[in-house]
Formats: structure tokens, C-alpha cells, sequence
């Protein structure tokens, strides 16, 4: 270890109690590679690897206290943003997005197994705002109310969203390793290697918030979009031997 001071990246989402998803792999994806996390939480649910039983909002005042806390003191580098729940929430956090450096917004809706996080109203004030926006497909297909599923499709909707605004857009596809990037103008499909493995709990968390580190490091979108990927690749298969929990378990956030 260094003396080095990390640079500040914020997460500003919900918890997960069984420690997969949410602000638990957000601060250890930080924590990984490198930059020391901070958070805002904006709600409390109650989860395991079976699935969400319940969801506690944090109430909008305090959700804004949390923010002005952590940047009156920290020098923030990049913000990740997760589950919002609350449309009010939504709406605070882009007010303030003039303050929240190289931002990178993942559109919580639905958990992996299924359980409806959110509705589209609650991102919705963010979609204008610059930001590397990081929806999987069945998260796409709601923003732009339409089919995705295929890669054109995955690439025609990540044009859409970047359309209105976002700086970037990566539509994932984990199950098939093939995420589009839309940056710039230009449309990549970005292929990698599948992991076979039932441990994929927080994967979407983790991706935008290794985007989120390697902005703040300094990294281009696209070199970010890419290492955020090798990153996502090798905790799914550092983790795919694991058997925590009755369900798809957590990726091993620390096989780098």
C-alpha cells in the first residue's frame, strides 16, 4: 500500500442486506480498484439471494443531507447512481448534477430475481443530464417502451437514450457477454467472454460502478466502458465456485 490519497467516488443508492448488489458492491468495487467510496443511501431493503421481501424509501430531506455532507468535504472524483425509488429522489439527485462529476447513472428497476425495484419516473429526470447511462436490456426496453433483445436492437436503443442527452449509453447483455456502447456519435458491440456461473447477483451494480472508478482515474469512456468489463468478467469467475445462499450468489468483487 501507498500513501497515495485514492480519489473520492460516490455511490448514491439503496442497501442490500445480503451484500451482493446495491451500496455493498458499490464500496467494495471502489474499494477493488482502488478509490475510496462514500454513499448516499435512498433506501433500506430487506434481501437475500432468494429475492426482495421489502423496500424502505429514506425520505428526500434526508437523502439531500446525506449529498450535502459528503460534497462540502470530499473532493469527488465520479458519481455512481443506482436504485432511486422515489421520483422526488430522482429529481434532487439532477438538480445537483452539475456538482456530481464524470456521472454514471445505472436505472435500477428490477432485481435480479425479478422483483420491480422502480418505475421508469424515478430515472426519468436523469436521462437528459450528461451521464454514462448503464441499462441492461430488459431496463432499455423499458426506458424506450419497445422490444430489445437482439444486439441491433440493444444498439438502436442505446441511440435513442443518448439522443436525449446522456454522454454515453451501454446497454448490457451479461448473460451473452455482449454489451453496445454508444459514445460520441458511434455505436460499438462490445464482446467478451460468457462466465459460466449462476452467481451473477449485483453484476450491473458492479459494472457501473468499476465505470465509475475508472473515470475518476482518468480513464476515456470507452477505455472505462472496457476495463469496467474485463473487471465484471473476472469477479464473475472468481466468484462462480462460491455457494452463498440459496439462490445466484454474489460475484467475488476481489479476483482482480
Amino acid at each position: 500500500m501507498t500513501g497515495r490519497t485514492p480519489p473520492v467516488v460516490l455511490t448514491i443508492a439503496g442497501s442490500d442486506s445480503g451484500g451482493g448488489a446495491g451500496i455493498q458492491a458499490d464500496l467494495k468495487t471502489f474499494a477493488a480498484l482502488g478509490a475510496y467510496g462514500a454513499s448516499v443511501l435512498t433506501a433500506v431493503t430487506a434481501q437475500n439471494t432468494l429475492g426482495v421481501t421489502a423496500i424502505h424509501p429514506i425520505p428526500v430531506d434526508v437523502v439531500a443531507a446525506q449529498l450535502e455532507a459528503v460534497l462540502a468535504d470530499f473532493p469527488v472524483a465520479a458519481v455512481k447512481v443506482g436504485m432511486i425509488g422515489d421520483p422526488a429522489v430522482g429529481e434532487l439527485i439532477a438538480s445537483w448534477a452539475d456538482r456530481l462529476p464524470n456521472l454514471v447513472v445505472d436505472p435500477v428497476l428490477v432485481a435480479t430475481s425479478g422483483a420491480r425495484l422502480a418505475e421508469t419516473a424515478s430515472v426519468a429526470p436523469l436521462l437528459t443530464r450528461s451521464c454514462v447511462l448503464t441499462p441492461n436490456r430488459q431496463e432499455a426496453a423499458a426506458l424506450v417502451r419497445g422490444r430489445v433483445e437482439t444486439a441491433p436492437e440493444m444498439a438502436e436503443a442505446a441511440e435513442r437514450l443518448a439522443a436525449g442527452g446522456a454522454r454515453a449509453v451501454v446497454v448490457t447483455g451479461s448473460e451473452l457477454a455482449v454489451d453496445v456502447l454508444r459514445y460520441d456519435g458511434v455505436t460499438e458491440t462490445l464482446a467478451g467472454d460468457p462466465v459460466p456461473t449462476v452467481n451473477n447477483h449485483g453484476s450491473g451494480c458492479t459494472f457501473s460502478s468499476a465505470i465509475a472508478v475508472r473515470l475518476a482515474l482518468g480513464d476515456p469512456v470507452p477505455v472505462a466502458v472496457k476495463n469496467a468489463k474485463q473487471y465484471v468478467t473476472n469477479a464473475l469467475a472468481g466468484g462462480r465456485e462460491w455457494r452463498l445462499g440459496a439462490g445466484p450468489g454474489p460475484l467475488n468483487h476481489f479476483s482482480i
